[in-house]
């Protein structure tokens, strides 16, 4: 496409594969049942997508228990008692809390894209989770015998392993979810959480080459999860001037669901590198309303007023269903909005003459 267009990530799982999950954590299922029913969701949700006119796809991370916990689920040296993210609505996500090194990560995310790569021929876009938010997982109390800088320079290693899988099994981008550098300014707003976590990711994005970098991408967003942010009141204004001094070539940004879009685009004009590409969000998966391809179209119009052409994509703002136990967005309207972004985002080329 002239425009070139991306998911995020999550798509809403089937009810089916919602409900196998339960069943099989209250061992009322077998795991042959419940990788069938994973089976069956992957499988669909690429036909889906394909379906859309998507140029690109993901596997929808129909077989994530969440963005965040895949490289951790089942570790043996965590406990469940780690820090917690408040959302707007009053609900919470708690993350693990490593008890003991070293740190490895129990899946890398090259599993997910080749299971998918077994039903797609479309290029296929790998989320994964960022050192940063991984690195909440150290308590603040320590643990004995295996140092704060110890446990960083496992992390490092292992986030580059689950990047570079990715890009040697031949994904088409590799986007890693930073999702907490919005909310670092909330819990710190001195800044300096979200420096410690800007020089950490730098330090996995430095161990890649210029032209792997090209393939290399970043997501931001106020979070969304049971139709909820968990920090659309942090002005943009503290983020994109350090976030664009990550060493990636492509930067997922949400703008949909912003309150003032064209502030947020002079913010980007004015941060942006020439060898960025900046996919700014059209579709705000929290609303219940699928936007128009004709209100994408104007968005992108909108967007091509602040960045070139050449530097300009599209996106969905967040994932549709970050955690595996969210219902709240209909798994039908997932796919209607990704279908009128990827039209939208046509119209808008052609009214642009390209």
């Amino acid at each position: 496409m002239p425009i070139p267009t991306e998911p995020i990530g999550s798509i809403p799982r089937p009810l089916e594969l919602i409900e196998a999950i339960k069943e099989f954590r209250e061992e009322r299922l077998t795991q042959e049942k419940l990788d069938e029913e994973y089976e069956n969701a992957l499988r669909d949700t690429l036909r889906r997508l394909e379906a859309t006119g998507s140029p690109v796809i993901s596997d929808g991370e129909q077989t994530k228990p969440s963005f965040a916990t895949y490289a951790v689920n089942d570790l043996p040296n965590l406990a469940p008692d780690g820090v917690t993210v408040s959302f707007a609505d009053g609900h919470v996500r708690q993350l693990p809390r490593l008890t003991s090194g070293p740190f490895r990560y129990s899946t890398h995310a090259a599993s997910f894209l080749e299971a998918a790569k077994k039903y797609t021929k479309v290029p296929l876009k790998q989320a994964v989770i960022s050192a940063s938010l991984l690195s909440l997982l150290y308590p603040q109390t320590g643990i004995d015998g295996y140092s704060r800088e110890a446990f960083l320079a496992d992390l490092v290693r292992e986030a580059v392993e689950d990047i570079q899988g990715c890009l040697d099994r031949g994904a088409y981008k590799v986007q890693m979810d930073f999702t907490e550098a919005r909310l670092s300014l909330k819990l710190d707003p001195s800044g300096q959480l979200l420096k410690q976590f800007i020089d950490l990711n730098n330090q996995v994005l430095g161990r890649f080459s210029p032209e792997q970098r090209r393939r290399i991408g970043v997501h931001t967003c106020a979070g969304s999860d049971l139709d909820a942010p968990h920090s659309a009141d942090v002005d943009y204004a503290g983020l994109l001037p350090i976030l664009f001094t990550l060493k990636a070539g492509n930067f997922y940004i949400q703008l949909a669901s912003e309150k003032d879009r064209r502030h947020v685009l002079q913010l980007i004009r004015e941060c942006m590198q020439p060898s960025q590409t900046i996919f700014v969000g059209v579709i705000d998966p929290i609303s219940s309303r699928v936007e128009r391809p004709e209100e994408v179209r104007d968005h992108v119009l909108e967007a091509a007023e602040f960045i070139p052409l050449q530097q300009l994509g599209t996106t969905d703002d967040c994932g549709f269903a970050p955690f595996s136990d969210d219902t709240s967005t209909h798994r039908e309207l997932a796919f209607e909005k990704i279908h009128a972004r990827v039209i939208g985002t046509e119209l808008a080329a052609r009214k642009l003459g390209l």
